[in-house]
């Protein structure tokens, strides 16, 4: 493996912009034009520049708290169990262990409101796909995101190894925000594809947190948050944003939880469970 890449790994998704774009440019093309993509399949350029707004607030957002956070790191490093050397075997291994600590990060995602706040701009399209991938929000920092890969820091991996396998594992999650691929047969039993993706992108009641896979389904099989792709999805959020301005979407949830967490009505218990406890009235 290129000792460049993961010596930088931020540029694992400048490397994979090329492949995501010739995705979005086929899916457009041949989908699209073709009709053979559902209407809440199509791009508009109005969502489309939404959502890559998103994407570049939300890596100019990581820029600036990765240096924050690379020292955390770095200061964690010095007291890991372990001191595990990069084998073909122990990469393998860390890909997998971050796959499970993605699954928690966003089951709690969807199931603390604090979180939620955050993830929510990746829910809050009424489409879907593949320029959905880039729909991210610049408050994950904020709302916790890297606390979740700390502990393969105190394990033992070198710091820039778990970062490189945090963002490949998110580049391979672009590929399964499409309506183009319907089924890929025995890999549905194994891995998180596209339909496990819509189902997991639903506001339909069967299909709300279900499917929190980043790679391998097989945690969601194995947690109970496993659910088939049967009835047509209906995508978005109960609570729709109705907007395509890239601020709008990315603080409204936010201007709620505030609002309501500083009302004086509520003591600090409240307030304190008020954060922690799901989000209410959303979809998933």
């Amino acid at each position: 493996m290129n000792n460049s890449i993961v010596a930088n790994p931020e540029w694992l998704l400048l490397i994979m912009a090329p492949l995501f774009t010739l995705c979005i440019l086929a899916e457009y093309f041949l989908g699209q034009r073709r009709g053979k993509l559902p209407k809440n399949g199509h791009y508009t350029l109005s969502e489309v520049v939404c959502n890559f707004s998103l994407a570049a607030m939300h890596q100019a957002s990581d820029l600036i708290t990765g240096l924050f956070i690379a020292k955390l790191y770095l200061v964690i490093f010095d007291w890991t169990l372990l001191s595990i050397e990069i084998t073909v075997l122990s990469f393998i291994l860390l890909l997998i262990l971050q796959d499970f600590a993605y699954y928690w990060f966003h089951r709690c995602s969807h199931r603390v409101r604090w979180m939620w706040a955050a993830h929510v701009v990746h829910h809050s399209s009424e489409n879907m796909n593949f320029s959905t991938a880039f729909r991210q929000s610049l408050m994950y920092p904020l709302a916790g995101m890297w606390l979740f890969w700390v502990p393969l820091i105190v394990i033992g991996y070198p710091p820039n190894w778990v970062v490189f396998a945090v963002l490949l594992n998110l580049g391979l999650q672009f590929f399964v925000h499409t309506q183009w691929i319907r089924n890929l047969g025995w890999l549905e039993r194994v891995f998180n594809t596209p339909s496990h993706h819509r189902v997991h992108h639903g506001q339909n009641p069967q299909y709300i947190d279900k499917n929190y896979a980043g790679i391998l389904i097989v945690w969601d099989r194995l947690f109970g948050t496993f659910e088939p792709e049967v009835e047509v999805v209906r995508y978005g959020v109960t609570k729709a944003v109705n907007s395509f301005n890239p601020i709008t979407v990315t603080f409204s949830e936010w201007k709620d939880l505030l609002n309501e967490l500083f009302d004086s009505k509520l003591t600090l218990p409240q307030k304190i469970k008020y954060l922690i406890a799901p989000p209410s009235d959303r979809k998933n």
